[in-house]
């Protein structure tokens, strides 16, 4: 595979939502799922701000979907099933080495009111599938702070192999030092666990 003729795909559909790459247009979208959820997201969500402006939000969509179509990173909003309504964000996201590596990492957030019903293990679940029978990965990985319990019980419900414990990974703005855990998912098994 190569960067120059991947055309990566840009959508994919389930009953109860739509995971999809961002767009001009889904800056307001985006805005609202964040400032409504700041609370929520501000302990394991660095980039969180109090209040993300209208304008702020579109560049953003803007600049992802730029990176989208040059393949250098994959930012997905998983959307309601009418699209109206921005549920969280996702993305495969090139951590780990460029893209003829055929490894990224799933990132997910969910916006507060829809968080604790179980669409973080359905969306993960998706992004295996997907990633690993329309995408080329082979090695898909999920990191979280060992003090995110809901993120933790994300990845193993949603089937993913604990590999270990990075010890004071990440520096806190209190100068403290948090563990992560870090799981992964390889093609071969996932494809062996489901019979695909």
């Amino acid at each position: 595979m190569s960067q120059s003729y991947f055309f990566a795909p840009e959508r994919w559909a389930t009953s109860r939502f739509i995971v999809r790459c961002y767009r001009p247009g889904d800056g307001p979208l985006l805005a609202d799922a964040v400032n409504t959820s700041y609370e929520h997201l501000k302990s394991f969500m660095v980039w969180a701000q109090p209040h993300t402006s209208l304008e702020d939000a579109e560049q953003l969509v803007r600049r992802w979907r730029a990176r989208y179509l040059m393949n250098s990173e994959f930012v997905l909003g998983i959307f309601s099933s009418d699209e109206r309504r921005l549920l969280g964000s996702s993305g495969f996201h090139l951590r780990e080495e460029g893209l003829e590596n055929r490894a990224a990492e799933i990132g997910m957030w969910i916006r507060a009111d829809a968080a604790g019903q179980g669409l973080g293990t359905a969306v993960l679940q998706a992004m295996l599938h997907w990633g690993f029978t329309v995408w080329p990965w082979e090695r898909l990985v999920w990191r979280c702070n060992c003090r995110n319990d809901a993120s933790r019980r994300t990845a193993e419900k949603g089937g993913m192999m604990l590999e270990g414990t990075f010890r004071a990974y990440e520096r806190r703005s209190d100068g403290k030092r948090d563990d992560f855990f870090y799981f992964s998912a390889l093609r071969e098994e996932w494809h062996m666990a489901n019979d695909e």
